[in-house]
C-alpha cells in the first residue's frame, strides 16, 4: 500500500505519516512535507524517484504526471490492473494533502504576485482525482481526520466513510476556488458571485424560525461573525431566532461610542439607551418600554459587571450579548438566570457587502454602514434645532436605521421613548411610537427610515409635544411638509439618507 502526502499545514503530520507506516503503508511526498517526515525518521520516498522527472519551474511542476495521476486515478477494475502493469505503474492507496495558504496570503495582504504564487494547481487536482476514485483512494485533506482516518484503516474502511472523505475534499477545493475568484474579480459585482459557506461547529439547532422547520447554521468560509461565532458562557444552547436578535442588537449597540444599552424584540428595537455606564444604560433602556423588554434580547457595548447583571433582575430575557461578561457577573447569571443566554461576542468581520435572500438567488448590496457625521446635513426650516435636540436627532437617526420600515423612533436625552416599526404606513408608524411614548413625546424629537409623503406625521408629532424631526427629505411634497415644521414651530433636518430594512 502506498500514501503520497504533500501538506502545507503539518499539524499532526509526524503522527499521522508514523501510523500510516506501522499499518504497512510506503509513504511518498514532495519538498518540505518530505524534509519533515525524514527529520521525523520515516522513511520516505521523494515523489520525482516515483515519476522519474525532477521538480521544475520552482516547484509548480512536480506532481503533475501520469505516474501520478494514474495512480490516483485508477479504479478497481482487472482493465486498469492491467494498463498499470503493462506500462509499470503502481496505484496509489490514499491521498493526504491540504493546500497552498492561499486566503492566508490575501488576508495579511500580500502582493499580487505572491497571492498567485500561492494558488495551488497539484494539491486541487491530486485530490479531485483521488475523491472521483474514492471507492479505491482515500482524499484526505483535514488534519483533524487523522486519527478518524487511522481507525478506518484498523478496523475497515467503510464505503460511507470513504464518500464522507471524498465530499470534503470536493467542498475544500471548491471552496478554495471560490476564494481565488473572488479575489480575481475586477467589478464590484461580478457576473459570478460564489459563496462557500461551512457548517458553524458545535451549534446545533433544534430548529429554525419555527419547530417545523429543520435548520442548520452556516458561516462564510474564511469569516467570523460577532455573534455567530460569539463565546456562549451561560444558558441553555442557542436558537436561530436567538442568534437574529442577539446580532440585530449587538450591531445597533455597536453604532454608539458612549456606554450603551440596546434591546431588541423580534429584530426590532423597543429600548435603547446612552448612560455613563451600563446598569444605569441597562435601567433607562428597560424604563423605555418594559412590557415588550419580557423576553427580549439585550446587548451592551461595554463590560457586563455584577450591578449590570443584578439589575436585570425582575426581567425575563431570552439572551445577553456583551465584549465581556465579569467572573462575578457570570457567576451570578448562572445561579439567579441559568436559561439566560449569555455572550461574550467580540468584534468579528464586518465585510463590506451584504447578502440578502429572494427565492432562487441573493440580492448583494453594500452594507448601509453610512455615519452621521457622513451626511450633508440640511437644514430646511426657520427653526434650527438646538444642540440637545442634534444630539438627540443623532441618536434617533441611529436606531431608526435598525428598525424594519416602515419605522419612526421618538427619543430624547440619549434614549428612545417611542419605537414604531413595521407598518404599512407612515402615520401608522409615527401613531405607534407616539402612543408608545405618552406624555415623554413632549420635547423629544423623532426620526423616520424615509422620507414623509404628506404632513400628517409632523402634524400628529407636533399634537404631542415633539419639537424636532430628521428625515432623508425628497419627497413631491417637502414643501408642505417644511411649511407645517414652520408653522407649528418645529426644527427639521434633512440627511439625504434613507434606511429602508426589509
Amino acid at each position: 500500500m502506498r500514501a503520497l502526502l504533500s501538506v502545507s499545514d503539518k499539524t499532526g503530520l509526524e503522527e499521522f505519516a508514523q501510523g500510516l507506516v506501522e499499518l504497512g503503508f510506503e509513504l511518498i511526498s514532495t519538498g518540505g512535507t518530505q524534509k519533515a517526515l525524514e527529520a521525523a525518521g520515516l522513511p520516505v520516498t521523494h515523489v520525482s524517484q516515483v515519476t522519474g522527472f525532477p521538480e521544475i519551474l520552482g516547484g509548480r511542476v512536480k506532481t503533475l504526471h501520469p505516474r501520478i495521476h494514474a495512480g490516483l486515478l485508477a479504479a478497481k477494475d482487472p482493465a486498469h490492473e492491467a494498463e498499470l502493469r503493462a506500462h509499470g505503474l503502481f496505484r496509489i492507496d490514499l491521498l493526504c494533502v491540504n493546500l497552498y495558504p492561499f486566503q492566508k496570503a490575501v488576508a495579511r495582504g500580500a502582493s499580487f504576485e505572491e497571492c498567485l504564487e500561492n494558488i495551488d494547481i497539484g494539491g486541487p487536482t491530486m485530490l479531485r482525482a483521488a475523491a472521483k476514485n474514492h471507492e479505491a483512494v482515500l482524499p484526505v485533506c483535514d488534519p483533524g481526520d487523522y486519527q478518524a482516518v487511522l481507525r478506518a484503516l484498523r478496523t475497515g474502511v467503510s464505503s460511507e466513510f470513504r464518500r464522507r472523505l471524498a465530499y470534503k475534499a470536493f467542498a475544500h477545493t471548491a471552496a478554495y476556488d471560490a476564494a481565488i475568484a473572488d479575489f480575481l474579480a475586477l467589478e464590484k459585482f461580478p457576473p459570478t458571485k460564489l459563496l462557500a459557506l461551512e457548517r458553524v461547529p458545535g451549534v446545533e439547532l433544534r430548529y429554525g424560525e419555527n419547530p417545523h422547520q429543520e435548520a442548520a447554521l452556516y458561516a462564510q468560509v474564511g469569516q467570523r461573525g460577532p455573534v455567530l461565532n460569539a463565546r456562549v458562557c451561560s444558558g441553555k444552547p442557542m436558537g436561530f431566532n436567538n442568534y437574529a436578535d442577539a446580532e440585530a442588537a449587538w450591531a445597533l449597540v455597536q453604532e454608539f461610542e458612549q456606554p450603551a444599552c440596546v434591546i431588541v424584540k423580534h429584530a426590532n428595537p423597543c429600548g435603547v439607551a446612552l448612560a455613563d455606564d451600563p446598569q444605569a444604560a441597562w435601567e433607562r433602556a428597560r424604563d423605555t418600554d418594559s412590557l415588550s423588554a419580557f423576553g427580549g434580547v439585550v446587548a451592551f457595548n461595554r463590560p457586563v459587571d455584577l450591578g449590570t447583571a443584578q439589575a436585570t433582575r425582575g426581567t425575563f430575557l431570552e439572551v445577553l450579548v456583551a465584549p465581556a461578561v465579569d467572573p462575578e457577573a457570570l457567576a451570578w447569571f448562572r445561579q439567579k438566570k441559568p436559561d439566560l443566554r449569555v455572550l461574550e461576542a467580540g468584534p468579528g468581520d464586518f465585510e463590506p457587502q451584504e447578502y440578502r435572500p429572494l427565492m432562487g438567488g441573493f440580492l448583494a448590496q453594500d452594507r448601509d454602514g453610512r455615519r452621521w457625521e457622513e451626511l450633508e446635513l440640511t437644514y430646511v426650516t426657520e427653526r434650527i434645532p438646538t444642540p440637545q435636540e442634534l444630539l438627540d436627532l443623532k441618536f434617533a437617526w441611529y436606531v431608526v436605521k435598525h428598525a424594519r420600515s416602515n419605522s419612526v423612533v421618538l427619543a430624547r436625552e440619549g434614549v428612545t421613548v417611542g419605537v414604531g416599526t413595521g407598518a404599512v404606513s407612515r402615520i401608522w408608524a409615527a401613531e405607534r411610537a407616539l402612543q408608545n411614548a405618552g406624555d415623554r413625546a413632549k420635547g423629544a424629537v423623532l426620526a423616520s427610515e424615509a422620507f414623509f409623503p404628506f404632513d400628517d406625521v409632523v402634524r400628529a408629532a407636533a399634537a404631542a409635544g415633539v419639537s424636532a424631526i430628521v428625515q432623508p427629505g425628497g419627497a413631491k411634497r417637502d414643501e408642505e411638509v417644511i411649511r407645517a415644521c414652520n408653522e407649528l414651530g418645529m426644527a427639521m433636518v434633512f440627511t439625504g439618507s434613507r434606511h429602508f430594512r426589509h
